[in-house]
């Protein structure tokens, strides 16, 4: 309820609004019906089959890019609740944030913007832009969904300013160029609260659950884990001492979520810690500010730090993980220049969209194509590609 929203939350009643103008509802906010649409979008339900570390996990209990999103989720409604702000837009915005990845995970973005390197490069983050603004078709007035501003920018903005001096100075990708000439997204500024809130949990949930998961494939030991991240190792030690005789694997998800809680409310006391200093009157003046308001201490930093080593260093490079990253990027290679050279072999829908092999707007629709494929369809689209055979819609 508005009441309970905080002077600093972004406020639905107040919304800028959509770059195509419709009726509101009558039963939703804005920022509901955004997540509505979201949540019914093709984009979301291909995250199904997209995943993030391993590539097309044997296990049914590694982590997709969707049940992350859902975990992202719940974090980022969580922390919005505690904090007084907008629910619904920090739902919206965590279930959308990986809509721009490729399949294969990181694998599959390396590759593709290697192969897009002459033609601009490729980010997930433009990426996600152009599924919402464009590539999602359900509605018969416009192309993509329509969001709010305020999810849009949240979208562009949630790792921090693009432009100006608060920015990281990197040249803006085409999508987003293009776009902030029809609807200003304010890129030199932070994003709205929510925003800030979607990407923390984003954090918070990615390296707690590659641990998860890690532990599962046993990739490393609990026991080296605790040894290299002195915190998880205070954790496992409260855990065990308590319940002496638990379960292995019960005692891992145990620590991950205390180690969940933990980070949640380091959150929640640095936010309001920052708020209190900064005495923002609305979410324009968090904006404004010269750093984000949703952070960990400087504490956490470095154990949230210490966490992302070890993963690198013992999953991510672990030789198994290595070995299919590198057969991954083949595969989106292999597509990449096969549909190029062959657009025809692009499914029909697709192929009226382009303009000839080899030109910059075919490379545009070939990016869009593979980008929204999951592991196996990707890999299925692969064998079909190496037998000549065009591709099925």
């Amino acid at each position: 309820m508005a009441s309970d929203r905080a002077p600093y939350a972004s406020d639905p009643w107040a919304s800028r609004g959509r770059l195509h103008g419709e009726p509101e509802s009558e039963t939703r906010t804005c920022f509901q019906r955004d997540r509505d649409r979201i949540v019914h979008s093709t984009a979301l339900r291909r995250l199904m089959h997209k995943t993030q570390v391993f590539v097309s996990p044997e296990g049914d209990h590694f982590r997709t890019r969707l049940t992350h999103s859902l975990e992202v989720a719940q974090i980022a409604r969580g922390l919005a609740r505690s904090l007084s702000l907008d629910v619904d837009l920090a739902e919206a915005l965590a279930l959308a944030h990986d809509f721009g990845h490729p399949p294969f995970g990181h694998a599959g973005e390396e590759a593709l913007n290697e192969a897009m390197k002459p033609f601009g490069g490729f980010d997930h983050n433009d990426q996600t832009l152009r599924v919402v603004i464009q590539l999602e078709q359900r509605y018969a007035a416009f192309d993509g969904l329509n969001l709010t501003w305020e999810t849009l920018e949240g979208l562009v903005k949630h790792n921090g300013p693009l432009t100006g001096r608060k920015s990281k100075k990197k040249p803006l990708s085409s999508t987003i160029r293009e776009y902030v000439t029809r609807q200003d997204l304010e890129l030199d500024s932070f994003a709205g609260p929510e925003a800030q809130v979607a990407a923390i949990a984003d954090d918070i949930a990615y390296d707690n659950h590659d641990v998860d998961d890690g532990l599962r494939a046993r990739l490393f030991t609990m026991k080296a884990l605790c040894e290299a991240v002195p915190h998880v190792g205070e954790i496992y030690e409260d855990v065990a001492r308590k319940y002496p005789r638990i379960d292995p694997g019960r005692l891992i998800q145990e620590v991950v979520r205390r180690l969940i809680d933990t980070m949640v409310n380091d959150v929640l006391a640095e936010t309001r810690r920052r708020i209190r200093e900064a005495d923002p009157v609305s979410a324009p003046a968090i904006r404004a500010l010269a750093q984000p308001v949703v952070a960990f201490s400087p504490a956490m930093v470095q154990k949230d730090r210490a966490i992302k080593g070890f993963l690198f260093e013992n999953m991510y490079r672990h030789p198994s993980v290595t070995k299919e990253a590198g057969a991954a990027r083949d595969i989106v290679r292999a597509l990449f220049e096969g549909f190029m050279d062959a657009p025809e072999l692009l499914p029909e829908p697709w192929q009226r969209l382009t303009d000839g092999a080899g030109t910059p707007g075919t490379v545009r629709v070939v990016a869009d194509y593979i980008a929204g494929m999951t592991d196996r369809y990707a890999e299925r689209a692969h064998r079909r590609l190496k037998a000549g055979k065009a591709q099925a819609v």
